[in-house]
């Protein structure tokens, strides 16, 4: 799903699923859509290629060998519109590497994979395999690129903005139809910008590359398009690993508060379970629910400097906003007891300067386009806008209705897919996976995008699945956790027997403990 990204490791800042994931609660899927076993579908009649190339120019050298994979843009209409994903074989550190390579799948959906591999390779998942990383189609290093800098620039607006006024949710939406008339006037076909197209890119590519068998692995969004790729083309499938899931069959608008619901309450039972962080701050859920009430009713105005430094930003927080930095992640776990008890005694800074990161943001590098031609196709059918707040009121009860009313991490989005105006694909989609095939099931328990309880709900039907859920980790769990890294080699090593030895002794970190302060 969507979203800001933070790990530790390799850099500071850590993509997760940039527009949402983006991500989303619990709900059924609409009726007489849910379905198990393959789906029918497009499959390509002209061949695809891949041509070797130079590799892409990014901040950090690329270490392997590239080129790209030209496929049709739409593989009902074969002879139409192609179009060239970025590929990067990242060499295996072994000096005798597995024959079975690692292939990746980025989150978002937009977020470009190419500037997921330091994580990757930081993690060794090329320790004793090839890695091979492609942008999906539409991101940054591919023809085309779904950017939307119009979206970009109103992100970095909305900062001095309310988070959930409907003048924001305007400007939102004129946004978005600038970027899809800018694209669709430049011959992209946006219906064809999503998962199933994405899943047989990725069979593609194994085909061009003359890839018997390879290993998959995917976060976030990843997941949503792992699981349908095995759906569909489980061919030369070895394993599968999917980190902080996204179910195909039950992603949608409302879902996303019970996953938000999860994760923040997993925060505060584990502040709880610690004897400092429980006197220090007892009755977070108490004290969160006023907060929001309190910055709804009356929105902070503050000057903040972004983290990145520089000149200081107006911000606006209202209940929103504060709810959306905390499902992003956007305050580290460690610090959100403090930082709400700052907040509840007149000190929003953590907040604010985490606000404040959205008032730079890399103009382009995001495909908001890939974004909504998923969101609004395979998520937004199905519920309606008062679904999503009767699911946000069954979890969070007493919060108020403006706030409720917006998905995290999607707001506006049944606004925004008016204009985007893409075919309902739910049929095809909001579809069950069932295999045989070896999966790992990574999820962490502070996910608020992915709550780590759908983690298991997608294992139920994986019938070879181990499941593994890491205490005190978010979204994206593998960069963050050395024993999910662990977990993760040996499952490539052995996917029916991995050794998960490592999870029996793991415990959330201690939390931030702050001098206590008067209340105003």
């Amino acid at each position: 799903m969507r979203s800001r990204r933070h790990t530790g490791g390799a850099r500071t800042r850590v993509a997760v699923a940039a527009a949402g994931v983006a991500f989303l609660g619990a709900l059924a899927p609409t009726p007489g859509h849910a379905a198990t076993g393959p789906a029918s579908g497009p499959r390509p009649s002209a061949p695809a290629r891949f041509v070797p190339g130079p590799c892409p120019d990014t901040p950090e050298p690329v270490p392997g060998r590239c080129g790209y994979l030209e496929v049709p843009e739409n593989r009902a209409h074969p002879h139409g519109r192609t179009v060239r994903l970025t590929v990067v074989i990242v060499p295996a550190v072994s000096a005798r590497p597995a024959g079975d390579p690692v292939v990746f799948m980025s989150g978002g959906p937009g977020g470009d994979a190419i500037d997921d591999m330091p994580f990757l390779i930081s993690s060794g998942v090329n320790k004793d395999r090839d890695l091979i990383v492609m942008s999906q189609r539409g991101t940054l290093h591919t023809r085309p690129n779904l950017a939307c800098p119009e979206i970009d620039r109103f992100y970095a607006d909305s900062v001095g903005l309310r988070y959930d006024e409907p003048s924001t949710g305007r400007l939102l939406v004129r946004a978005a139809k600038q970027c899809r008339d800018r694209l669709t006037a430049g011959g992209v076909e946006l219906s064809a910008y999503n998962t199933t197209e994405n899943a047989a890119d990725f069979a593609d590519l194994r085909r061009t590359l003359g890839i018997r068998r390879w290993n998959v692995y995917g976060y976030s969004y990843g997941t949503d398009l792992a699981l349908t790729y095995l759906r569909r083309q489980p061919q030369g499938i070895r394993s599968v690993a999917i980190d902080s899931v996204v179910p195909p069959q039950i992603v949608s608008l409302p879902w996303t508060w019970d996953s938000a619901h999860e994760g923040i309450n997993a925060v505060f039972a584990a502040c709880a379970a610690q004897p400092a962080c429980r006197n220090r701050y007892p009755d977070l859920s108490r004290t969160l629910t006023r907060q929001v009430r309190r910055l709804e009713a009356h929105p902070l105005t503050v000057m903040a400097q972004p983290p990145s430094g520089g000149t200081p930003v107006k911000v606006v927080l209202d209940g929103g906003a504060l709810v959306n930095l905390l499902v992003a992640n956007a305050v580290p776990a460690v610090d959100v007891p403090a930082a709400l008890d700052e907040l509840a005694h007149g000190n929003p800074e953590r907040f604010a300067r985490a606000r404040a990161a959205g008032a730079t943001p890399d103009i382009g590098t995001f495909a908001h386009g890939l974004t909504q031609s998923v969101a609004c196709s395979e998520w937004v059918p199905g519920y309606s806008r008062s679904d999503l707040l009767a699911a946000g009121r069954r979890a969070f009860p007493g919060w108020p209705d403006s706030v409720l009313a917006q998905a995290p991490q999607l707001p506006f989005e049944h606004d925004v897919c008016r204009v985007w105006d893409v075919p309902d694909r739910t049929p095809v989609q909001r579809v069950t996976t069932v295999s045989d095939v070896p999966a790992l099931v990574l999820s962490g328990t502070f996910d608020a995008k992915t709550g780590a309880r759908w983690g298991a709900y997608a294992a139920r039907t994986l019938s070879r699945s181990t499941t593994v859920l890491i205490p005190g980790i978010g979204h994206w769990v593998v960069p963050q956790s050395p024993c999910a890294q662990s977990v993760l080699a040996s499952f490539l090593t052995r996917p029916n027997a991995p050794d998960t030895g490592c999870v029996a002794g793991l415990t959330p970190k201690p939390f931030t403990i702050t001098p206590a302060l008067e209340t105003p």
